[in-house]
């Protein structure tokens, strides 16, 4: 499974972010431009992901890296996010929504 740190993220321009918190945990605080597809439903909506290679993150990357690994085992170029939202917002990095 590919991985990126948060600020290898930070730097990377024109490649998706899919969020795969729960949509409360989404709604305290996301990194900017990240859409939200739950891992809880995720299976239930893959033609919402985007085509091509793409991010996966979520509080810490645990989440993300199950999500990443499954998706990827189905042909998908999804990347995991080490760390998290949680490491976003520590970087000090902008935030969307009530962080």
């Amino acid at each position: 499974m590919k991985s990126i740190t948060v600020h290898e993220l930070r730097e990377r321009e024109g490649t998706p972010l899919i969020d795969v918190r729960e949509e409360w945990e989404f709604e305290t605080g996301r990194v900017p431009g990240a859409v939200n597809l739950p891992m809880s439903t995720i299976g239930d909506r893959l033609d919402e992901l985007p085509d091509g290679a793409f991010d996966v993150i979520c509080k810490v990357g645990g989440r993300s890296a199950r999500v990443a690994e499954a998706l990827a085992a189905r042909g998908y170029d999804a990347t995991n996010v080490d760390g998290g939202t949680d490491e976003w917002i520590a970087a000090g990095y902008p935030v969307e929504g009530a962080a």
